[in-house]
């Protein structure tokens, strides 16, 4: 059984699935392998232009696997590679939704924050426990989720192991948008399709400009917006959306 399947529901959008339905979609080292390879393959295929993730059965993911880790040390843990493994996912050039159900802990939801967007469902839940196991997160939760709550809310969570419904995880800027559980993957493959029906340079330029300038002083992220936006004018993706716009006729976007 493949711990990772990629479906094409919609074109131009790649549906990846974490399948380890029985153990919550774990993430054992195997799985974060295969979804390292699964992202380093969609980042080079130019038919994708938006990739999906979820999880099978009723979880997004629960986080890591704990048996994979009861017996390791330090050195098989920098052994795993694991940076590479999120890198792979972090810096996809192309648009990448979470859609969460269920759990998303520990990894898991670190896996959803490494997303562009996260759509959630009504029953989903958030959180980062590690510390109950006499552990920290180490897959950018503690980074990751302190950009998205603020300092004093990240800390209570992570403190506590406590997590957050998706009410409030929407609330607290850490969720894109909340919808019934009923619709969850009807309604992330349907944004996908929308984003997907954009120009694709210029939905990369943005999604390269949004992270490379979040951590940035303000004048040298501006400095990459003008840039990034200048050179879109030289796109031919941009002269078919302005003529199109005056021609009152739907454009059609070949990614050059």
């Amino acid at each position: 059984m493949s711990l990772v399947t990629v479906d094409h529901p919609g074109e131009a959008i790649a549906l990846v699935t974490l399948n380890r339905p029985e153990q919550r979609n774990a993430l054992s080292p195997e799985l974060r392998e295969a979804l390292r390879d699964t992202f380093l393959g969609l980042a080079r295929d130019e038919s994708v232009r938006v990739v999906v993730v979820t999880g099978a059965g009723k979880t997004f993911s629960a986080g890591a696997d704990i048996r994979s880790m009861v017996d390791v040390g330090p050195y098989d843990m920098m052994r795993r590679g694991d940076e590479e493994n999120w890198a792979a996912i972090r810096q996809c050039p192309k648009p990448v939704i979470a859609a969460v159900a269920g759990h998303a802990l520990g990894g898991g939801c670190e896996l959803a924050m490494h997303c562009d967007i996260i759509v959630a469902g009504e029953g989903a839940r958030f959180g980062q426990p590690e510390v109950r196991l006499g552990i920290m997160p180490g897959a950018g939760g503690t980074q990751n989720l302190t950009r998205a709550l603020g300092r004093h809310r990240a800390l209570l969570h992570l403190l506590t192991g406590d997590s957050l419904t998706a009410r409030e995880a929407f609330d607290a800027g850490l969720v894109s948008v909340v919808v019934p559980d009923e619709v969850l993957r009807e309604r992330a493959l349907e944004l996908a399709g929308r984003i997907a029906a954009m120009p694709p340079l210029a939905v990369r330029e943005i999604k390269r400009v949004v992270h490379a300038g979040a951590d940035a002083p303000l004048d040298v992220a501006l400095h990459l917006e003008r840039r990034a936006a200048y050179m879109l004018f030289d796109t031919q993706d941009r002269r078919e959306a302005m003529q199109a716009f005056l021609d009152k006729r739907p454009p059609t976007f070949g990614g050059r």
